[in-house]
């Protein structure tokens, strides 16, 4: 039976979105500086740069988790407020999912821990059923959903704690680093339920340090470095390989080998994958 939701097509433009943002914890120098971001409707946005660079504090600042030192965090242009009325309603709408599932995994078994967010919202038990079937369903885990969680595998636990956010009906999913330490089966197994959540009517936002994902999956990049953030269309921001190389990220495979034999691309229709490559290739 599905339990997939009826949802609008969400309308484009910034949903949730930070201005003149600085962000640190106490003690140390700000991770981020005057940052600004955007994120529209329906857009794939992938939060780009390697560790240790602020991925993870420009999330939590977007989720509500963490106040920033100055600037605003804007809920359909609407800044956030942070009591327990305006971080309440911030989270109903925007979740985050951590990078080690584990950090969020702790009831005994997957229907159990999916179940939580939405009985913590006093939802009738019927509606709670529903939410968490259809949440299974999505992230392709219906069959796991009365195993202990401890006999799950790492990538499967990744899907179960992506359900659990999911359950909540978010408009926005924040994602940090959700393949890593995936194998390829687990990779194509988590972007194939990312697939699911998106025509669901989710915009999720992921963070990686890996340039081939971004490449492969996201329609605008953040390039995070040095404190500062560079927003743009995803094959402008991944094509400039000395902003690349200065983040110290590797340049996507496909870049590198169409600059390798001299050929040019179009930015607004990027050969995304190993086919695309070839028919580009193919077509002088």
């Amino acid at each position: 039976m599905s339990h997939r939701l009826e949802r609008q097509e969400p309308a484009k433009g910034a949903v949730l979105s930070a201005h003149g943002m600085h962000a640190g914890y106490a003690g140390q120098a700000n991770v981020l500086d005057c940052v600004q971001v955007s994120v529209m409707a329906g857009s794939r946005l992938a939060i780009l740069g390697p560790n240790g660079t602020g991925k993870t504090t420009l999330l939590r600042c977007l989720s509500g988790a963490h106040e920033p030192s100055a600037g605003q965090v804007l809920l359909d242009d609407v800044p956030l407020t942070r009591n327990r009325k305006g971080l309440t309603r911030h989270r109903q709408q925007v979740q985050l999912v951590l990078q080690d599932p584990d950090d969020q995994l702790f009831s005994a078994d997957v229907r159990r821990d999916v179940s939580f967010g939405p009985m913590n919202l006093g939802l009738p038990t019927h509606e709670v059923r529903d939410r968490v079937d259809e949440s299974l369903e999505l992230l392709g885990i219906s069959d796991l959903a009365d195993r202990p969680v401890h006999h799950l595998s790492y990538g499967q636990r990744k899907r179960v704690a992506i359900a659990g956010a999911t359950a909540m009906r978010p408009r926005v999913l924040l994602l940090d680093e959700p393949t890593s330490g995936l194998d390829a089966s687990g990779h194509a197994l988590l972007l194939s339920a990312l697939d699911r959540l998106e025509a669901a009517g989710t915009t999720v936002v992921l963070s990686t340090h890996d340039a081939d994902l971004a490449w492969r999956w996201a329609d605008e990049v953040a390039l995070v470095t040095d404190g500062q953030v560079r927003q743009e269309p995803m094959a402008k921001v991944l094509s400039d390989t000395a902003a690349l190389a200065a983040a110290c990220l590797a340049t996507p495979w496909p870049v590198a080998l169409l600059h390798q034999m001299g050929r040019s691309m179009d930015p607004m229709f990027p050969p995304r994958t190993t086919a695309d490559v070839a028919s580009l290739l193919a077509s002088r």
